[in-house]
């Protein structure tokens, strides 16, 4: 078992550091794994951590999903067969740059429900998902022979509140469902921050990327008599749309990180490895203005979003041999031959078939009649796009169309004419000029529900009213758009293309030979990618990313098909290439 002690961290009762990657299963295929674990372990760490994303198991509330790239147990099971710990954060929010900061999108048809509190709607759904979900793990303890050696009641609680009722509220939901390793939060080193986000008796965990003996001055006030552990070490960054890609020089990393093994720290690589935001599930940050997160999550981490061996990991590997001593491995713990996977340029991919959004809309969506707009949640619909349509009847001369409030983009059409993008950030000026009668089309995208911070409460669609000038539109027809299966779309021969009618384009290419390969889009303009049926994520010409993932566990020999859902140009082609273009 694992003891906490004023000395240090005992595992059946031998002294060690706990030496972590971060590593989601969610973010990656079941296929790959056991190779990337087996990296873990080859570069010298003895743990594994992960978290748990709430809104994927429950996507839909009260249905349960634990198959595939969701089989949790399948993943503690394979870590611990390949020689690693395993830290657990099954907390209800994760943050981690995912969509909601990993809670359910249909919390909020919850009217006035207060998140991450003692809401007792919020309190009764969270009881339910521990209803499930403990038991699971309860069995891969260490205390019973498994894996598990700790788990986390909250993430970052300090950045978001202070309700210690909540905070205890969870800890018993733990311990009351059997679990019984060492519980922890994390926060960031400020008063604050360990003020609001912890409790008394709790082992206390710090989130930084640099200045770790400042960081432990602060955590000194709030915590002397347990062991020193950096549950987040951030070794890279995240990047968004529209923003410069981020990374971090492996030199620093190194000193840093040898800063903490000189002072028995122990620590949590994050990233070890980020891997992909598949679908819709890249998340969003707001600081002064909305900001969606790219695709990729990458994270400039030690492993590559492909999972090959970089600068950085070879070098952190190179220094842990300097204190393999301090180190305790599993018993399974090998040092495993590992090596880069297979890359393939699959050459050009030619679109030959087309069909339009506005055509394909009954076998799309659910269509819905309101005297008012409503947002995604009103509707039961999580993720994708939404269609707001009214007939306007009268005289409008040159009128103001406002969105209060567009979340996050909508593309504005009048009699089918389309008119520009009104965005949460960039509200253009759209003036509307109608003799009679006029039908108003406003389609809106969800780009990524607020991960972190204050604005987490992040409902999509049109969230108050459209007016003209002062005047609010009503009875309107809204369809929900969640792009969760294109099996009914009806294909036609590629003909004339008009911009800015959005639409689905299907090619087709062939596989000799699997291997990784990255989809470049630089002409396109905004959309998503389905391989095979699988939605791989979104893509935008803003950048920095310029070019999508395409793992191999998503190809069959022989044909496969790629469908590209595009907002506004039609590219004509695209390339698979052997190399990624983060920025």
């Amino acid at each position: 078992m694992l003891e906490l002690k004023k000395d240090g961290i005992f595992i059946n009762g031998e002294k060690t550091l706990l030496i972590s990657g971060a590593f989601h299963y969610f973010r990656t295929l079941p296929e790959m794994w056991e190779d990337r674990l087996k990296k873990i372990a080859a570069c010298g760490f003895n743990t594994v951590e992960t978290y748990v994303p709430w809104n994927l198991h429950e996507k839909q509330e009260g249905k349960f999903d634990f198959k595939g790239i969701l089989d949790l147990e399948k993943f503690v099971q394979l870590a611990e067969e390949v020689g690693l710990y395993v830290i657990l954060r099954p907390t209800p929010y994760i943050c981690s740059e995912w969509e909601n900061g990993g809670l359910p999108p249909w919390l909020f048809k919850y009217e006035g429900i207060h998140l991450r509190t003692m809401d007792p709607v919020y309190i009764e759904k969270i009881n339910r998902y521990y209803d499930t979900i403990l038991p699971k793990m309860e069995k891969y303890q260490i205390t019973k022979g498994g894996p598990i050696i700790a788990m986390q009641i909250e993430n970052e609680y300090g950045s978001y509140g202070n309700d210690k009722n909540y905070l205890e509220f969870l800890e018993r939901a733990m311990t009351s469902r059997g679990i019984n390793v060492p519980l922890f939060t994390s926060d960031g080193p400020t008063d604050n921050m360990l003020s609001g986000g912890t409790l008394p008796h709790i082992w206390k965990t710090i989130n930084y990327g640099s200045r770790t003996e400042e960081a432990f001055e602060v955590l000194e006030k709030y915590q002397k008599d347990l062991p020193k552990m950096v549950m987040e070490f951030w070794i890279g960054w995240f990047d968004h749309w529209g923003h410069e890609h981020i990374t971090r020089e492996p030199e620093s990393v190194v000193e840093e990180f040898e800063v903490m093994l000189k002072n028995d720290i122990s620590v949590n690589f994050y990233m070890f490895h980020g891997g992909t935001n598949f679908g819709f599930m890249a998340g969003a940050n707001y600081d002064e203005k909305h900001k969606a997160d790219v695709t990729s999550y990458d994270y400039d981490a030690l492993l590559t979003e492909a999972g090959d061996i970089t600068k950085k990991y070879e070098m952190i590997k190179e220094l842990l041999k300097k204190y393999e001593q301090k180190v305790k491995k599993h018993k399974n713990h090998k040092f495993y031959e590992i090596e880069n996977s297979k890359k393939k340029n699959y050459g050009t991919v030619q679109f030959t078939e087309r069909t339009e959004l506005f055509k394909n809309i009954k076998n799309l969506g659910k269509k819905y009649i309101s005297s008012t707009v409503k947002t995604m949640e009103d509707l039961d619909q999580d993720y994708g796009f939404i269609l707001y349509e009214t007939n306007i009847l009268g005289n409008y001369i040159n009128k103001k169309l406002t969105l209060e409030e567009v979340r996050d983009r909508a593309m504005i059409y009048l009699d089918g004419k389309y008119l520009g993008v009104i965005d949460r950030n960039n509200n253009q000026e759209i003036f509307l000029t109608i003799e009679g009668k006029g039908k108003l089309s406003i389609l809106v995208e969800n780009l990524g529900r607020i991960n972190y911070g204050p604005k987490m409460k992040d409902k999509k669609g049109i969230t108050d009213h459209v007016r003209l000038e002062n005047q609010i539109l009503f009875n309107w027809e809204i369809t929900t758009i969640p792009l969760n299966n294109l099996e009914k779309l009806s294909f036609l021969n590629l003909e004339k293309i008009d911009e800015n009618n959005p639409s689905f384009y299907r090619g087709t290419f062939i596989v000799k030979e699997i291997g990784d390969t990255f989809i470049d889009f630089e002409k396109w303009s905004k959309g998503v990618i389905y391989i095979n049926g699988f939605n791989i994520g979104r893509y935008w010409e803003n950048g920095p990313q310029k070019r999508l993932y395409l793992p191999k566990e998503l190809l069959k020999i022989g044909e496969n098909e790629i469908i590209i859902f595009e907002l506004h140009k039609f590219g004509h082609y695209l390339n698979l290439f052997e190399e990624s273009k983060l920025g």
